[in-house]
């Protein structure tokens, strides 16, 4: 079968094809509105039947409905008194010391929230029965309100969901409706209806999507990636749409996990430099998943890859604020216009803009001859932001490029010093169309003395997919004294959940004898209110191995009972077989071609990154051309590739 990951990013929509040990790579400009477009555009490029094809791909439909606010109209239900409950959420201010913060719209307006009854006490015992009279007031409400989709919330829902499931089969088929006790039944009455009222909010959204990519792609076999890094099937996909949000960013970091063990690098620190935006992230090994993300300004307790990602990419667009300061982003050009180099109209300063003018990014290079670059409109662009600070074009665009790489270098900062970890104990590790560009600067700007750009590292959130095995990630809260509960009841309940998992995985048409399935515990001390998770060992170990972590994550453990908040169970088949060809063992040949770059004494190597080998470094400086990726191997680097076909940077010894 051939298999094929997507990435549908902001600007690009990027292909990696793997067929009898063969990979072969792609990128076409997304369609935003339209984002299976892009999709089908690429697979017509390939020459692609989709019969027999098999589709692994990450989608922003979810993400970007969240970012914009353009989900579907959706009715909040929920207890008697609680139906502000998402409107005050946690009190909490995004910023302590602003005493006039700005007003900020409720998720759900007043007029669709619904209260009803169906409360449970947090023993699981009734205090408020649902009763056939709010069934039927909340029908009337339906029909009077006419909203699109449907998101159910009760209290404790978690220990008992009848009542949620009573007033689910109550209403129309042609509705679309979300329970809480289905998308995420831990404890947190406000992050669980977050989550599901975000996937209602979405859900129609992506399943109208899902069905035009379907349609588009007859006899084809459709997967989507999760913000967990697992991939479901598409026809899977909508009643889980809040799982979606981060699809195509862990895609990048299972890619980035992927090349990282082939090339012997585990620990990474990653930063993903798209059109519009950068992602950073830790991964040690594997990546790093987080129940703390957020969205929209909006919390997202379901699991998803731990990442930090800030508005600078290579469309970000640089202008001066009224004193005449510099910025950069986090507006961004897009696919269309795009920069102004582009020749779409565009007509604003952009971070690529300035690299070509630079010299860093070759006109007729970009994606392997495919798109040519216009150099004069990048000048021009430039130019007119330069003549306002009184700055020729090419100090004007060194100083777009260094502000850039100042964000992504704090942003890198955010996810690693922040946390205690110092990053010249891992790789810096770029992929995205920009990142190469950057790479250099940024490990200087972090002290840093090794990075990586890996093979196919412009599309390496679309490789990602395709060594993303099928999976579910569940979840239940299960509250209580870990020394209270017994490993034979533990192992009951973590039975009971990797049962639902696999089955779930069965109906997907996988062999449920081929599955692994991993289980763990989130666990705090009593009284607290954040949790750790580790994987079960027993109640005892697990319990000791809580006490190390939390003494080696903030420097100190408690004599405190411990308790079991959550259980998790995590069943996966088998990944997709993806064979990376090796380099061939060409002979280098630094010198055949320079060219002038800003900044350089002297013109400077261009090569194509195929011509480089393991036995014969580059010194920098030196542009490195790729089909989907350009590297700026700075002054002071030196670089060469690994078998895979990674190009590894390392920083030349003083002296």
């Amino acid at each position: 079968m051939k298999l094929i990951g997507i990435d549908t990013g902001g600007t690009f929509t990027d292909f990696v094809l793997s067929y009898k040990g063969k990979v072969r790579v792609h990128k076409v400009l997304s369609t935003p509105a339209t984002p299976e477009q892009a999709i089908l555009q690429g697979i017509r490029e390939l020459g692609l039947d989709p019969l027999g094809l098999m589709v692994i791909h990450g989608s922003t439909v979810a993400t970007n409905a969240a970012l914009e606010g353009k989900g579907v109209r959706t009715l909040y239900v929920t207890n008697r008194g609680l139906e502000d409950l998402l409107t005050i959420g946690r009190q909490a201010r995004e910023e302590l010391y602003d005493l006039q913060p700005p007003q900020r719209h409720p998720p759900v307006p007043p007029e669709l929230c619904w209260e009803t009854g169906g409360r449970l006490a947090a023993n699981g015992s009734w205090v408020e029965p649902l009763t056939e009279s709010d069934v039927t007031e909340l029908r009337a409400a339906v029909d009077r309100l006419q909203p699109e989709s449907v998101a159910i919330n009760l209290l404790f829902s978690y220990l008992d969901d009848s009542a949620e499931r009573a007033l689910a089969h109550a209403l129309s088929d042609g509705l679309f409706v979300s329970r809480s006790s289905a998308v995420l039944p831990v404890t947190g009455e406000y992050e669980r209806g977050i989550a599901t009222w975000l996937n209602a909010w979405v859900g129609p959204l992506v399943a109208r999507y899902i069905e035009r990519l379907r349609r588009g792609l007859p006899g084809a076999q459709v997967a989507v990636m999760q913000s967990s890094g697992e991939a479901v099937a598409a026809d899977q996909t909508a009643d889980q749409a809040v799982r979606l949000l981060l699809s195509g960013p862990a895609g990048g970091l299972a890619g980035a996990g992927f090349v990282g063990h082939l090339a012997g690098r585990e620990k990474l620190l990653t930063f993903d430099m798209g059109g519009t935006s950068t992602d950073v992230a830790l991964v040690d090994g594997n990546p790093r998943l987080t129940t703390e993300g957020r969205i929209a300004g909006y919390p997202v307790a379901v699991p998803m890859v731990d990442m930090h990602t800030i508005g600078a990419g290579g469309g970000s667009i640089a202008r001066l604020d009224p004193a005449g300061l510099l910025l950069v982003g986090p507006e961004s050009a897009g696919a269309e216009p795009g920069p102004a180099c582009y020749g779409k109209g565009g007509d604003l300063p952009t971070v690529t803009d300035a690299n070509l003018v630079l010299g860093r990014l070759r006109p007729e290079s970009f994606l392997g001859g495919r798109m040519r670059l216009d150099v004069t409109a990048a000048e021009r662009v430039v130019g007119h932001l330069g003549a306002a600070m009184d700055l020729d074009a090419e100090t004007a665009a060194m100083g777009i490029v260094r502000v850039a790489n100042e964000h992504m270098a704090q942003a890198l900062r955010v996810i690693s010093v922040r946390r205690g970890l110092d990053p010249r104990n891992y790789t810096l590790t770029s992929f995205g169309g920009a990142g190469g560009l950057h790479v250099c600067a940024l490990a200087d700007a972090l002290g840093m003395r090794r990075a990586m750009v890996p093979v196919h590292a412009g599309v390496l959130s679309a490789l990602g997919m395709l060594v993303t095995p099928p999976g579910r990630l569940l979840t239940r809260t299960w509250l209580g004294r870990l020394n209270d509960r017994s490993d034979h009841q533990i192992e009951r309940h973590l039975g009971e959940l990797a049962a639902e998992a696999i089955t779930a995985l069965t109906r997907e048409g996988l062999d449920p004898t081929g599955l692994e399935v991993n289980a763990s515990l989130d666990l705090r001390y009593q009284g607290q209110s954040y949790v750790l998770n580790l994987s079960w060992e027993g109640r005892d170990a697990t319990a000791e191995a809580f006490h190390r972590l939390h003494r080696e994550r903030y420097g100190h453990r408690l004599d405190l009972p411990v308790e079991l908040v959550n259980l998790r169970v995590r069943a996966t088949g088998a990944p997709p077989s993806l064979v990376l060809a090796g380099t061939e063992g060409k002979i280098a040949d630094h010198n055949r071609r320079r060219e002038s770059v800003a900044g350089c004494d002297h013109p400077v190597p261009v090569i194509e990154r195929a011509s480089l080998d393991g036995t014969h470094p580059l010194p920098g400086p030196a542009v490195i051309l790729d089909t989907v990726s350009t590297t700026w191997l700075d002054q002071g680097w030196i670089a060469h590739l690994d078998p895979q076909g990674n190009l590894h940077l390392e920083r030349a010894q003083a002296g």
